[in-house]
């Protein structure tokens, strides 16, 4: 997990990049749990998503990415504007705006967290 989650404080996720981590996320414990008897037919049978979820007790890599997302984000309102971490982190990107929606901030996203948190109506 310390390997896959480095430097996750400050990605901005777009839905493709969530999947392709709960995809990447689903093989390793596929590895490691490895394939299992059936017991109706006694062949040797690859676990579901479902399966694999059950047996790892833990939360998905997803939520872990965001909770760390927000907790960085608390560091960063507290370092103040002055500060040049800050304002790479919450300044607008620049360029020429490509076609449909506007491109998400890093500060977006954690808007978006808090919403799904339900802390969305907090400044």
């Amino acid at each position: 997990m310390p390997v896959v989650l480095y430097g996750c404080e400050t990605w901005s996720l777009t839905l493709r990049e969530e999947r392709r981590q709960r995809v990447f996320e689903n093989s390793v414990l596929s590895r490691i749990f490895e394939p299992r008897r059936d017991e109706v037919g006694g062949e040797w049978r690859k676990l579901h998503n479902e399966e694999l979820i059950d047996l790892y007790s833990s939360s998905g890599i997803v939520p872990v990415i965001k909770s760390r997302r927000m907790r960085w984000a608390g560091h960063v309102e507290c370092m103040g504007e002055r500060r040049g971490i800050y304002r790479v982190l919450v300044g607008k990107p620049e360029g020429k705006k490509p076609l449909g929606n506007p491109r998400r901030r890093w500060e977006d996203h954690i808007k978006m967290d808090l919403q799904v948190v339900g802390w969305g109506s907090m400044d």
